[in-house]
């Protein structure tokens, strides 16, 4: 379970890090104006608010209701995710992170003008400091992107879930507000997420053709058949094509 955990947060660290900031083009007045109205939302709430920041790769705002409702030390959880993250419980967190992982492949690959337009909901069970898990509800959205479209800003709004089962499952969905849409995690099929033209240029790479042939074959750019290739990768979380190849005969669509 370790060796896969371990090799699940490096490929979430990678995708992270595939987004190259600029550092002096980032407006932190941006953030101070948003926090009033959060202070407020708090105040007139029973959830508690996070902002992270995916530059500094820390907490920039946590409400006071992460311990007025959920029982969370306010003063540990600033700044480093690591005091949460060692909260969660240990058969949730695994998913958790690999649930992240493939939510945010899939909205690293849409368009930079529609990358606020999806909401991960995740339940999951997390320690007090009473040392009692409560089980809780989070959403969390893209706040703000910066000037080149990088996910910068990412809020998340925790409530006490209403289902209290310590036994109940961890779940997890994205909802594409844009197009309407639920994406749930574990995926009851991930080809579902490819589509018809990286199914396509799948099945041809499967055949042992390279990107020059199937490009010369569909009538698209070498680019665009290279662009294919990494959502294909991205999207079923293989490292190289073999390993998709391997998946997507497994589940026996190619």
């Amino acid at each position: 379970m370790e060796n896969k955990l371990e090799r699940i947060l490096l490929k979430y660290d990678a995708l992270l890090n595939s987004q190259k900031f600029i550092e002096e083009d980032l407006d932190y007045s941006i953030l101070e104006k948003q926090i009033p109205y959060l202070k407020k939302i708090d105040e007139m709430s029973n959830s508690a608010i996070m902002i992270f920041d995916l530059f500094k790769r820390q907490h920039v705002f946590i409400s006071n209701n992460i311990s007025r409702i959920l029982n969370i030390d306010l003063e540990k959880a600033k700044g480093k995710t690591d005091y949460i993250d060692n909260r969660i419980h240990p058969e949730d967190y695994p998913q958790l992170i690999e649930a992240g992982l493939y939510f945010l492949h899939y909205g690293f690959s849409l368009p930079l003008e529609h990358r606020k337009q999806g909401k991960l909901i995740n339940e999951y069970r997390i320690l007090n400091e009473k040392g009692k898990y409560v089980r809780i509800i989070e959403q969390q959205m893209c706040l703000e992107t910066d000037l080149h479209g990088n996910v910068w800003l990412a809020m998340g709004i925790m409530d006490i879930s209403p289902d209290q089962n310590e036994n109940a499952p961890f779940r997890s969905r994205l909802i594409d507000i844009l197009k309407g849409e639920v994406y749930k995690f574990p995926p009851p099929n991930k080809e579902a997420m490819l589509t018809a033209r990286e199914t396509e240029i799948l099945q041809l790479i499967s055949k042992g053709l390279i990107s020059k042939q199937i490009a010369d074959k569909l009538f698209i750019s070498v680019n665009t058949v290279n662009t294919h290739r990494q959502r294909i990768l991205e999207k079923l979380q293989a490292d190289n094509a073999i390993e998709a190849i391997k998946y997507a005969s497994k589940l026996g669509f190619i």
